[in-house]
């Protein structure tokens, strides 16, 4: 059991200066995109703009304004920092930023993690932070030597002029003093020591050795676990119940009823785990007790039949169509995905009289804290959320409408003890938020070369904007961006093209996944621009090189990838390769894949060559590892995940019937970089689009059957 420590800001600070004292440097970032420096002495009272803390013994400590979740932010941002810096990288220590708006995000501006932007909108700030810093401890060692500042050099966490030498330790007080460098010179690209080379991530040593506190860890004397009964129907709500069976189960300390559900309070997990199970609840459930995944099927097979709003239109495509010497009309199917984290959602909340403590693992700092503001009836700085280690987040820890949160204040306002709100893998499988369902319509043709003329994509599902607070931002002229990315967007050189949009209001919760739209729309593009290669007669490869000659950033990875991969080569008798590309979060991915389909219609996937071009490389070692973890999320919804409803329930609860991929079914994966001097972009989630084409498209090369649906499933490839 951890006991946990309150320290309040001041606290915190002042905590930091008896450890080692010395020089804190903060940024201010607005909005605006402008920048501002602030500094100060530990003595002084509590700057919130504090992103680096260099005590007297030496270490440094970068307060990382992102959540990890293991997608290596808690060393990527640091190695911005450290490289302008000058420091000594194994001085490098991290601390989760608390919630300020010094930390906001400088596109969204709130403190978040999301859309692979982390290293993207840090990149400049952070390493200005490492810049002034280092100016501010070269002026502190030139004045203690009375020289010129120009004199003297950094290097390795030292200040040296001539055969004179200061550790930053020694300088740390002192350069906490001088004034802050209005402008400051950051490195030429050329002189990197640290940016761009394989970097071992600060916090696996913890992960490891289990000193790592994630959310579900805290704890403190007195916490009581709640569990939640949640309406097994989106929408519906508790009539009445009874709590008198579950009251009756030892350790159960009291029942309450909160806007979601009924939570049972016990002192210990099965014990409230129990006495959920022994509730008696009658439930009303509302008007989507008769939704079904098949009723949704039609609903949107028959939108997709019509026009829906046009998110992009170029030329003539219906006329293009008719005239077109072939044309080829297919339609496509994805379902609804959780987001199956490892790690249950949690939420620990200590709620007293004038204050409020959580701990959590979130993707949205802001937001939580505000909305348990609200409902403790506190103002929002009176509310201390500290962020924990994420056990995987994939957009679910990111919800607007802060889910998690919001229910375990409500429990602590209700119970007035100090409480931690768990949910269970099958609360979040069946009462969670969801990858939107899909259904695609898409309709081309050729001319009498065999030419791409005409493309005709009609989207049919749920808008995940829709009643959030970026509706108003997001959502022009009736069109979700996020419905439409990736098919929006294409890159292909078509004269004639019309994308359009059905958004129906279904009822079931929607949130982003891992990839957001990019999810849906690379599979169905990219799987459909394969079928129109072979309606051309033309290699797949070769017939996508041709129409990317205005996007030479997806010509170089499909180029890359099917070089390596080597495209075109005898592959053994019954495999087949596949390939995509796919442009999101500014980055260019593609992947080929290397297949094979057994007597019973089980796919096994053998080889995954990846090719990435994501702008200046960082830490190469995360981009392999994204690279590989997207790979693997992709498959397991590709090969196995599907959310499906009946009677207005959710049918799965569980990976015994929710699978991810299993070590066997692990291909091998081989990740290639493209050099580049362009700014960073995005990187935890480009890797998911290609996988399920490249797949789909291997699995044609190996049987001649067209996967329009997913997941792959044995029973449909058994279909003759």
């Amino acid at each position: 059991m951890r006991e946990i420590v309150n320290f309040s800001r001041r606290a915190f600070l002042k905590t930091g200066a008896l450890i080692g004292g010395g020089l804190v440097l903060g940024i201010v970032g607005p909005t605006d995109g402008t920048r501002a420096y602030a500094a100060t002495v530990p003595e002084a009272p509590f700057i919130p703009e504090a992103f680096v803390r260099i005590g007297t013994d030496g270490a440094i400590t970068i307060i990382v304004n992102k959540s990890e979740m293991g997608q290596g932010v808690y060393t990527s941002l640091p190695m911005l920092v450290a490289e302008e810096l000058e420091c000594n990288w194994s001085k490098i220590r991290v601390e989760a930023a608390p919630v300020d708006p010094v930390y906001n995000h400088t596109v969204f501006g709130m403190q978040m993690t999301g859309g692979s932007t982390s290293v993207p909108t840090e990149w400049e700030r952070m390493r200005k932070v490492g810049a002034a810093a280092r100016e501010m401890l070269v002026m502190a060692a030139a004045d203690t030597w009375k020289v010129q500042k120009e004199a003297c050099r950094a290097e390795n966490g030292v200040v040296y002029h001539g055969t004179k030498k200061l550790t930053y330790g020694q300088l740390a007080t002192k350069a906490s003093g001088m004034p802050v460098p209005a402008n400051v010179q950051l490195k030429d690209p050329s002189l990197f020591k640290i940016i761009g080379k394989p970097t071992h991530r600060i916090d696996s040593p913890e992960k490891v050795n289990g000193r790592a506190v994630f959310g579900i860890d805290v704890t403190a004397p007195g916490t009581m676990i709640v569990l939640i009964a949640h309406c097994p129907v989106f929408g519906g709500k508790a009539k009445s119940f009874s709590s008198e069976k579950a009251r009756a189960v030892p350790g159960v300390k009291d029942v309450v009823q909160i806007a979601s559900g009924i939570a049972v309070v016990g002192d210990n997990f099965w014990s409230a785990y129990k006495g959920r199970n022994a509730l008696e609840v009658v439930w009303d459930e509302g008007p989507l007790a008769g939704l079904s995944t098949s009723g949704m099927r039609k609903e949107y097979a028959a939108l997709v039949q019509n026009p829906g709003i046009a998110a992009r239109k170029e030329g003539d495509p219906e006329k293009a169509l008719g005239t077109a010497a072939k044309t080829l009309t297919a339609e496509y199917e994805v379902p609804f995905l959780a987001h199956a984290a490892m790690e249950p959602l949690n939420c620990f909340v200590d709620l007293r009289a004038g204050s409020c403590e959580i701990w959590t693992g979130t993707q949205s700092q802001t937001a939580d804290r505000d909305a348990a503001a609200q409902i403790a009836g506190l103002k929002p700085e009176a509310v201390k959320l500290h962020t924990a280690f994420l056990g995987g987040g994939f957009g679910r820890r990111a919800n607007p409408h802060s889910d998690f949160v919001s229910q375990s204040v409500q429990v602590a306002k209700a119970v007035k003890k100090p409480v931690k709100v768990i949910w269970t893998r099958e609360d979040d499988m069946k009462a969670g938020y969801y990858r939107p369902m899909w259904y695609d319509r898409i309709s081309a043709g050729l001319d009498k070369a065999g030419n791409l003329i005409a493309w005709r994509h009609t989207i049919a599902g749920q808008s995940i904007m829709s009643g959030t607070p970026f509706e108003k931002a997001m959502i022009k002229n009736g069109v979700d961006p996020a419905s439409v990315e990736g098919a929006q967007d294409i890159p292909y050189d078509i004269p004639n093209l019309l994308i359009d949009l059905h958004s129906p209001r279904i009822g079931v919760p929607v949130l982003w996944w891992r990839s957001v739209g990019h999810s849906h729309t690379a599979f169905v593009v990219e799987s459909f621009m394969d079928e129109m290669a072979h309606k051309a007669g033309k290699d797949p490869y070769e017939f996508r090189r041709a129409l990317l000659s205005k996007n030479p950033r997806h010509r170089v990875v499909l180029e890359l990838a099917a070089s390596k991969a080597g495209w075109g080569t005898r592959l053994p008798q019954g495999r087949g390769r596949g390939i995509a590309v796919h442009k999101s979060f500014g980055s260019f991915v593609s992947q080929v894949a290397e297949v094979s389909v057994g007597p019973a219609g089980n796919v096994l996937v053998h080889r995954v060559v990846c090719a990435v071009d994501c702008g200046r490389t960082i830490n190469p070692a995360t981009i392999e590892a994204q690279m590989e973890s997207a790979i693997v999320f992709g498959l397991s919804a590709a090969l196995h995940g599907a959310i499906t409803l009946k009677n207005g329930r959710v049918e799965q609860g569980n990976f015994n019937d929710y699978p991810v991929l299993r070590m066997s079914e692990m291909p091998v994966v081989e990740v290639y970089i493209v050099p580049s001097t362009a700014a960073p972009c995005g990187i935890g989630e480009p890797g998911v689009p290609p996988i399920a084409p490249a797949v789909a498209n291997a699995i044609f090369a190996a049987t001649g059957k067209r996967i329009r649906r997913l997941p792959v499933t044995p029973a449909e490839l058994m279909k003759t």
